[in-house]
């Protein structure tokens, strides 16, 4: 028995210094597993501590402003625009500078003052139904302890505010009518990434790249071929998340077919463009399906998929810059449940451009970098 725990232990030394004495092999067990950690604590969270709101005051009184105030006041909602007109409040959902507006009537005074209740209307950003959930229960948790008051001042007496919600692109604030739409590129994404990772890499291990180097394909040419087919079956992994989503479901699609595969295009190109880049920079297939991974998890906690952008730290918030999936979840979002068309989605599609234009020139500077 001692014989045997002494080989024991002399095995499980060698692996452990095998490991931890390569410094790459250190970073890849340490430094992913702290950065993962802070990306979850800060970004993929479900607490609204940042949200950005609208205000159409029609009443202008001391009860409006004394309402306004304690929204104000809590630290969690940030007025973005007091507006003078209802035709601004389309623009600013639309747009995503505002994840909800609050609507309050010009006669919200007299029907208090007669003993009516006052209705408050509440508009909200659907696209991301658990955060609209979330700013709704806020909400109406203000407007509660705001009638408790009210009641107290006036011994008891006294007509309540309340709460009209209206919810935009998802008007039951159903989950599935969020997840469904993101769904149709983040799902392909997990692939397209892959695969193009593993392309070049794999002909490095199978032994295969020289004989690709002694055909008559420049080096152009083999890139080239290595991204089309992945960018193919992305966009078919695409189109089965979309037949599900619209005949499973029953999700209704706002917008143009020819608009969301346009889009999807750009964005598939994006992200072949870092897979490429992730392929001529590892030596072996191991390497491929580490680095892809390792960027996966980040990619997805930082797009929007779960969690809104606009409610993470701002550091997190100019990391997803960098990301595309940020931009092709709201893409396919947008098209999906409002129909917009191409010319509302220069903001997305801009920077998935930018990022296609960087990424394909890297690898294809990395593949002849490795030739030499």
């Amino acid at each position: 028995m001692r014989d045997f725990l002494f080989r024991l232990m002399a095995l499980i030394r060698k692996e452990l210094l095998t490991v931890l004495k390569d410094p790459s092999s250190r970073t890849i067990l340490f430094v992913p597993v702290l950065l993962q950690s802070m990306l979850f604590g800060y970004g993929a969270t479900y607490d609204l501590t940042n949200v950005p709101y609208a205000v159409l005051d029609q009443s202008r009184s001391t009860t409006s402003a004394a309402l306004l105030a304690r929204l104000d006041g809590t630290g969690y909602f940030q007025r973005v625009e007091t507006l003078a007109s209802a035709e601004r409040i389309a623009p600013l959902i639309d747009t995503q500078r505002a994840l909800m507006v609050i609507r309050i009537d010009a006669l919200l005074e007299q029907k208090l003052a007669a003993g009516e209740s006052a209705p408050v209307q509440l508009l909200l950003d659907a696209r991301n139904s658990t955060t609209a959930n979330s700013a709704a229960a806020y909400v109406g948790a203000i407007v509660d302890a705001f009638n408790a008051d009210q009641r107290q001042r006036h011994g008891g007496a006294g007509a309540p505010l309340t709460i009209e919600t209206r919810a935009w692109y998802n008007p039951n604030l159903e989950t599935r009518w969020n997840f469904m739409p993101a769904l149709i590129a983040s799902l392909s994404m997990l692939q397209t990434l892959l695969l193009t990772a593993l392309s070049v890499a794999r002909e490095r291990e199978q032994g295969t790249f020289d004989q690709l180097l002694v055909t008559p394909l420049s080096p152009l040419e083999i890139m080239v071929g290595k991204a089309i087919p992945p960018m193919m079956i992305g966009l078919v992994q695409s189109t089965l998340v979309l037949l599900v989503t619209r005949f499973w479901f029953h999700i209704p699609m706002a917008g143009s077919l020819l608009t969301l595969y346009a889009a999807l295009l750009a964005f598939i190109l994006a992200a072949v463009g870092i897979g490429l880049a992730i392929s001529a920079l590892s030596l072996n297939m191991q390497q491929a399906m580490l680095y892809t991974f390792v960027l996966l998890m980040p990619m997805m906690l930082l797009s929007g998929l779960n969690t809104p952008v606009a409610t993470m730290p701002r550091v997190l918030q100019i990391a997803t810059l960098a990301n595309p999936l940020r931009f092709g979840i709201d893409m396919v979002r947008r098209i999906y449940l409002e129909g917009v068309g191409m010319s509302a989605l220069a903001s997305d599609l801009l920077p998935l451009l930018l990022i296609a234009a960087v990424t394909l020139p890297s690898a294809a500077w990395l593949f002849r970098h490795r030739l030499t």
